[in-house]
């Protein structure tokens, strides 16, 4: 996809959770727990990675949600409403995915959240969760992609490796035009938030941010760090739709009702805040996501106000957040997704202890107590400029196989031609339409996993 046909067509990305579903290794997680989407069949002679040939990586059928004025919810009938095109659907899988329940938590009401990395059941921040039976709640999109941002319900283990999904939550995290791009430090801004991309970024189709042009109007899922900044987990070139924004409200003044994210000034005088941020407050500091009705300069007239992803706050609770590491004053006193976590006490694997800083990406998982988590397994998945893991993980029967570059796992298209990759209980010979395997790798360029490592099951 050339620079021209991005400026021009301003075609939408391919979504990417931060969401992937089935089995192997994490990818680099977001917020709370990622559940599923579906799309549209792909049409005869589509190209790989285009948004019309996408399809559910659970291969669930998505019912319209009913109308509403707050984000996507779905109650116990699977019903959901939401202003932004919210949608939910009945949990179903494949068989591919783990067992009833996590083995090292009881409590039902563990929270996870992040980006989807994998897909077999569903695999949000290296956790693998059975979906059978969960309820999800999608806005503004008709399915789950690797790379989109989702916030997951239900038990997992302490080992952070396989849970039970209740409730799976979705939405678009940034959308608008770009009003900048700085190729050589891989971001591009929008709304006046810096979106920084990483080896993790998923690129739904475009190559990478070279191809990024400015007035393209994009949607973005991903991490908020720093105050103004968002990492970026999955990227879409879309033509048009309803501006939203991501961040940390700062500068809140109540009486005028207006507030801040990054260089943008909110104007919420006719908007709801809805979606409480776990029944703490609304306060400088706290994750929004803004729906606005227009955009001027350096102002959103804002539609709605919802708490992102809002993580639970009762004492005791589980919680596992896969995001990006702020305000580091030590393994003791960080903040990941906005809440304050001590991980003076967890075990670290993926990388010395001494790595994790501002700006690294990792996984922690713990339990709260009185506002902070208290982790006891903090999992390094990326140390900015290091290169990392495998990010990305499918698991499951080849649906369609045209040659070793181009073949289709849950509708994600998958390149495993590249030099070095490896193959494990069999060879690229063995690959082939309905072969079950695994298949790993660290980028999604165009909207094509390319694959690291395939493994026959």
């Amino acid at each position: 996809m050339t620079k021209t046909f991005l400026r021009d067509a301003c075609l939408a990305m391919a979504m990417a959770l931060l969401v992937s579903c089935g089995g192997g290794s994490s990818g680099g997680g977001v917020a709370i727990v990622v559940g599923s989407h579906t799309a549209t069949s792909a049409p005869a002679g589509s190209a790989p990675g285009s948004a019309t040939t996408q399809q559910s990586l659970l291969d669930r059928t998505v019912s319209p949600a009913g109308g509403g004025s707050g984000p996507g919810d779905a109650g116990a009938t699977g019903t959901g409403t939401g202003a932004g095109g919210g949608t939910s659907v009945a949990g179903g899988d494949d068989g591919s995915g783990v067992g009833s329940g996590g083995t090292g938590v009881s409590t039902a009401d563990a929270t996870g959240i992040g980006s989807v990395d994998g897909a077999g059941s569903i695999l949000v921040n290296g956790v693998r969760y059975n979906t059978d039976g969960a309820i999800v709640a999608l806005d503004d999109v008709p399915g789950l992609q690797l790379g989109m941002t989702a916030k997951v319900v239900g038990p997992f283990d302490t080992d952070l490796t396989s849970g039970n999904a209740k409730r799976v939550e979705s939405s678009i995290d940034l959308r608008g035009p770009v009003s900048a791009v700085d190729a050589q430090h891989a971001s591009f801004t929008i709304l006046g938030t810096t979106v920084t991309t990483d080896e993790a970024t998923v690129w739904a189709d475009a190559p990478g941010v070279a191809d990024v042009a400015a007035g393209a109007t994009l949607q973005v899922w991903g991490l908020p760090a720093a105050p103004g900044i968002l990492r970026a987990t999955r990227v879409e070139v879309h033509a048009s739709g309803t501006p939203i924004l991501t961040g940390v409200v700062q500068n809140l003044d109540i009486a005028a009702r207006r507030f801040r994210i990054g260089s943008y000034a909110i104007d919420y005088g006719q908007a709801p805040v809805t979606g409480g941020n776990g029944g703490l407050p609304f306060a400088n500091g706290v994750l929004v996501r803004v729906r606005a009705n227009t955009v001027g300069a350096g102002l959103l007239v804002a539609s709605a106000v919802q708490g992102w992803y809002p993580p639970p706050t009762a004492t005791g609770t589980a919680l596992q957040l896969g995001g990006v590491v702020t305000d580091f004053a030590g393994l003791g006193s960080l903040h990941v997704l906005g809440i304050p976590v001590d991980a003076s006490a967890a075990k670290v694997s993926g990388g010395p202890p001494q790595s994790v800083g501002n700006g690294v990406r990792v996984i922690i998982g713990g339990a709260l107590s009185n506002g902070v988590l208290q982790a006891n397994t903090l999992k390094i998945r990326l140390v900015p400029g290091t290169g990392g893991q495998p990010s990305f993980s499918l698991t499951g029967p080849i649906s369609t196989f045209a040659s070793i570059a181009d073949f289709r796992i849950k509708g994600q298209p998958i390149d495993a031609s590249r030099p070095g990759v490896i193959f494990l209980n069999g060879s690229a010979a063995n690959l082939g339409a309905q072969v079950r395997v695994t298949v790993e790798g660290s980028r999604v360029a165009g909207g094509v996993l390319i694959a690291d490592r395939v493994t026959f099951q």
